[in-house]
């Protein structure tokens, strides 16, 4: 799950999503296709566009089984506590992916790396469909993971490098919220389609894995008809993981930013796991497709509150942020202490906002505070702290679940955001405070 689409130069995006040092930026002359004129080429523009719907399909896959969770509930007899282990399994997934792979696109090109991801996630589609008990589940949710990890950061640069080539000379509007749309937006497609299917359609177990192992497949006929970016090297660089640093300079800004990263994946991650559960249970709304769009909603605001908030200063959008999940959460609690459903929504809605709008400001201070040679690094540990906020509060959540009613533990859980936040907040003034008496 990363949700920051908006890097401030091309090399900017490579190093953002791939974590190597800063490469020269994509230029016209760079893509022996494009126009002379400076109109572009045409066959980077189709390819921008199939690589946009191959990424929103392999975002939507992964949170297919989001609102089926209550159905292999009532099927298996699980806890809400088994739905947070399983959540958790995939969020591991994508950090060994990432950790391991994530960078070796710039290597050897962008398809190389997404063909092998796509086929990673239809082997967990069919997984799903041929081992429905719960340690298939817990596989398959592995290996999405997995292939999630490499899909992500390699996606998003090879959507910049075409559109780079096939719009030269354009600004990075259409990229950013095209990617946008795809990343995050996918997040919530995937709930949605499922969602449908499981509401009106025969085996809601199986007829979802299907529709996207399909789709999957298709994905990987796609990408195979897309222009490469990237030109293998004729000698790869020894391979080693992603490595983790803090920039030398701000360290006390960039703490404030990955705190609330933390924060920011810790709300996404309680809507990818356990809301459907919420809604069918305390708020006793047992309907699939409405499980699908509350989740939806949630990412569906954070992909809109990112796009809008492009050409703010990452303070202002840390604050914006900060307040909308802060309050998206109170909302969200009072809600399910009252079995309100509008409330629940209302909540939802405005925690997914903020949420979305905290990670695009940690990631542009991120970037303005490391160096260059530093930032591929320094952004590998706010996505590695990210996910472990995507890990850590949920379990800590279904843990608290099982010796405390569903509203209790939800009121834990927003009081232990709520005091995250109150520290991300107050990291980011005492940082300000440094930078303007230096």
């Amino acid at each position: 799950m990363t949700t920051e689409t908006a890097p401030q130069t091309a090399s900017e995006t490579k190093t953002g999503t791939t974590g190597k040092a800063p490469g020269p930026a994509p230029s016209p002359e760079a893509y022996p296709e494009a126009d002379p004129a400076g109109r572009g080429s045409r066959r980077h523009s189709v390819g921008f566009w199939l690589i946009a719907a191959v990424f929103l399909t392999s975002m939507a896959f992964s949170t297919v089984p989001t609102p089926l969770y209550p159905l292999y509930q009532r099927r298996d007899g699980f806890s809400t506590f088994t739905i947070t282990v399983v959540f958790a399994v995939y969020a591991v997934g994508v950090v060994a992916s990432l950790m391991l792979a994530g960078h070796i696109s710039d290597w050897v090109g962008r398809k190389r790396v997404l063909i092998p991801a796509l086929a990673l996630e239809a082997v967990a589609a069919v997984l799903f469909l041929s081992w429905p008990a719960l340690p298939g589940l817990i596989v398959a949710r592995f290996v999405t993971g997995l292939g999630v990890g490499m899909i992500t950061a390699t996606a998003t640069a090879h959507l910049h490098e075409l559109h780079a080539a096939g719009r030269p000379g354009a600004g990075r509007g259409r990229f950013e919220v095209v990617s946008t749309a795809a990343n995050i937006g996918g997040l919530g497609v995937g709930p949605l389609v499922a969602g449908f299917l499981a509401q009106f359609v025969t085996e809601p177990l199986r007829t979802p894995y299907l529709v996207f192992a399909i789709l999957l497949l298709l994905g990987i006929v796609a990408v195979a008809a897309a222009p490469e970016t990237v030109e293998e090297l004729p000698q790869r660089p020894a391979w080693r993981p992603q490595t983790v640093s803090v920039p030398s300079g701000g360290r006390t800004g960039y703490l404030a930013a990955v705190v609330s990263a933390f924060s920011a994946f810790a709300v996404f991650g309680m809507f990818s796991s356990l809301a459907p559960a919420f809604v069918a249970g305390p708020l006793h709304h047992p309907s699939r497709l409405l499980a699908g769009v509350v989740v939806f909603m949630v990412f569906g605001t954070a992909a809109l509150a990112q796009s809008a908030t492009t050409r703010v200063t990452a303070g202002i959008r840390l604050a914006v942020g900060l307040l909308g999940e802060a309050a998206g959460l109170v909302v969200l609690a009072a809600g399910m202490e009252r079995a309100d459903l509008a409330a629940f929504l209302a909540g939802g809605a405005l925690a997914g906002a903020g949420a979305g709008v905290l990670f695009k400001s940690a990631i542009g201070t991120v970037i303005a505070k490391s160096a260059p040679a530093q930032r591929g690094s320094a952004l590998a540990g706010l996505f590695l702290i990210a996910y472990l906020g995507l890990i850590v509060p949920v379990v800590g959540l279904g843990v608290a679940t099982r010796s405390l009613p569903v509203t209790t533990a939800m009121l834990w859980f927003t009081g232990a955001l709520l005091a995250v936040m109150t520290g991300a907040a107050a990291l980011a003034g005492t940082a300000r405070r440094t930078a303007a008496g230096a």
